[in-house]
């Protein structure tokens, strides 16, 4: 990608007055750091090859030498914020529920870090280095806690899922503006308790307010919900002989 020309001087950009980047000056690195600024402040549905070329002062063809087309990028940058976020602090220790515990954690904060990528994130296999890495340490915890192969990989999936389905949830909520977010945390807390008893008794007869989705007991909730389920297949197995 060599540097636009116009009568007014080497580098300046046709029109614009803008300096395109010299040749080799970009990088998959620099291409990532503003692939993250411009989704982040854009959306991802905004996100393309041309808005990410404009912030980077390049031609958009330039872009297809690093990646192969926007997939791909959001794929990798997926896994380069993961790395950033958590990458290399996932280390076991001698309890196996602590280990999946801390690193539910760790996805979950990494979620609300990044609310913009959260359904990307959820929903795709970067099939990364890093998401490697998460695997195989789950699948570590769960023969150490006791489950065979067939069941790990069960779990594996399950965890998985119920640990990014609700950080996502609670993701796309923080993602929502101020107004929007307090009227859903306040219906759980007062429009439930209003409606009226011979339409909806269960609700009516409650004694405390619906726990609101951003609650982080909820999280944490599930997280022991399954651990417990991990300890129960293992008593049956033991018994079982």
């Amino acid at each position: 990608m060599g540097e636009a020309r116009t009568g007014g001087g080497k580098g300046a950009a046709a029109g614009g007055g803008r300096r395109r980047l010299a040749r080799d000056t970009l990088s998959r690195r620099v291409i990532l750091d503003a692939a993250e600024k411009v989704a982040s402040r854009d959306g991802l549905e905004a996100f393309t090859f041309q808005a990410l070329a404009k912030e980077l002062h390049a031609h958009p063809t330039s872009l297809y030498r690093h990646f192969r087309d926007k997939d791909e990028l959001i794929l990798e940058l997926i896994d380069d914020l993961r790395a950033r976020s958590y990458g290399g602090q996932l280390q076991a220790t001698d309890s196996w529920r602590d280990d999946l515990r801390t690193q539910a954690r760790y996805i979950h904060e990494h979620y609300l870090r990044y609310p913009v990528f959260a359904w990307q994130m959820a929903a795709r296999t970067t099939r990364r280095p890093t998401e490697f890495a998460n695997v195989e340490f789950a699948l570590d915890c769960l023969h150490r806690a006791g489950l065979d192969d067939d069941e790990a990989v069960m779990f594996v999936r399950v965890f998985g899922n119920v640990i990014r389905s609700l950080s996502a949830m609670e993701a796309g909520l923080h993602a929502l503006d101020p107004d929007s977010r307090d009227r859903d945390t306040l219906a759980w807390e007062l429009e439930y308790r209003r409606l009226p008893a011979d339409t909806y008794p269960r609700l009516a007869g409650l004694t405390a307010p619906l726990t609101a989705i951003g609650d982080p007991k909820i999280f944490d909730h599930a997280i022991d919900m399954l651990l417990d389920s991990v300890e129960a297949r293992v008593r049956e197995k033991a018994a079982e002989g």
